[in-house]
């Protein structure tokens, strides 16, 4: 079939909306109409050229929509059925025999290869090769092709035009604050960057009970909106004295600390907060080969930890139902992050957000 999608062409180049030939899903394949797609940081660190994904290639990881065709092996979902698409995996490793599919021993080439496993791909036009399957999904499109084990059934009457964001940015966010880390209620965390992963994690924060929420970032309209939703502390780097500040909180320290920037800086300043047995996570994506510097007594001898953590430690299947069910008590207002834009807008939405002006841009098909 003919559909229309965002074709990354030349590394921090533009997307251009093209038309394309789909192939039809595979036995263990699903064909899914897209609604919505987020556009997620990860696309754009791709289409940039710091990771090897192949180009040309439709990017785009956060989609929402209806399944239109399955495989004849296809047992979980059935044409009609609304879904997200979420990360991909392999299925039989280690990691996912243990449920920790996020950490998928095949993780990497699965989602940023932008191929099937045996390195075919769906999209065509005339005859040259388009790289597909980028995060198992390709969701910059009017239609994508996952599998089952990266599609997830929502309530039929849940808004689909919101619910990209909750295969990866959101989840990540909200994951990292409930599952990796586990905080728990009178419990503190500071948040270190407040785009759509980290405002996400200061609502997941309040959801669990936290009693103390430090937001941290340089953008003081995002530290208001932080405030707005969970945070009861926010400070700006720029004002200075932050590991002060938060320390002067009182406790020692705080339980945990998340770094969503990937900066190595940022990091030792979290580590630095933490109170003795504290847990920092790490979330943010850094180029290749990036280190990041401790202070090893403060480190050792507190007993801290400082962790890595992929999608949230989430159990899509189950965690995406959970965090739509929270929204609809007025509980996880993620939708408050969202704008939404015509497809056709594509650079203008993730000019926004590059630029501050939006937190999740949502692309309507």
């Amino acid at each position: 079939m003919r559909i229309q999608a965002a074709v990354a062409r030349i590394p921090k180049g533009p997307l251009s909306i093209e038309s394309l030939e789909l192939e039809e899903p595979r036995d263990d394949e699903i064909l899914v109409r897209v609604v919505a797609s987020g556009v997620c940081h990860t696309d754009l660190v791709v289409r940039d050229g710091v990771l090897p994904t192949p180009l040309p290639v439709v990017l785009g990881h956060e989609g929402a929509g209806v399944v239109e065709r399955v495989g004849r092996a296809v047992t979980k979902v059935k044409p009609g059925d609304p879904v997200v698409m979420t990360f991909n995996s392999c299925g039989s490793c280690p990691s996912c025999a243990d449920h920790a599919h996020s950490y998928c021993h095949e993780f990497f080439p699965r989602n940023f290869f932008a191929a099937r496993p045996d390195g075919s791909t769906a999209l065509s036009r005339d005859g040259e090769r388009v790289h597909s399957h980028f995060f198992g999904q390709s969701s910059f499109a009017s239609h994508a092709i996952c599998r089952e084990r990266n599609v997830v059934k929502v309530p039929a009457d849940a808004p689909l035009e919101l619910l990209g964001p909750l295969a990866c940015g959101v989840q990540t966010g909200a994951g990292a604050v409930m599952n990796a880390l586990a905080v728990s209620a009178g419990q503190s965390i500071a948040v270190f960057g407040t785009g759509s992963v980290g405002l996400s994690a200061v609502m997941a924060a309040r959801v669990v009970g936290a009693t103390t929420i430090v937001a941290v970032d340089t953008n003081d309209a995002r530290l208001a909106f932080a405030r707005e939703v969970g945070a009861t502390h926010a400070f700006n780097p720029k004002d200075g004295g932050v590991i002060e500040r938060i320390l002067a909180l009182g406790g020692g320290g705080l339980n945990h600390a998340l770094d969503t920037t990937g900066q190595a800086a940022v990091i030792r300043d979290a580590m630095a907060c933490l109170a003795p047995r504290g847990c920092c996570g790490v979330l943010g994506a850094s180029p290749m080969g990036s280190e990041i510097t401790l202070d090893q007594v403060h480190f050792m001898s507190g007993g801290r930890r400082l962790i890595g953590i992929v999608e949230g430690d989430a159990n899509s299947d189950s965690f995406i139902p959970t965090l739509i069910e929270l929204q609809r008590q007025g509980r996880f207002p993620f939708d408050r992050m969202i704008r939404a834009y015509p497809f056709a807008a594509i650079e203008e939405a993730i000019h926004d957000m590059e630029a501050g002006r939006t937190i999740k841009p949502v692309l309507m098909m």
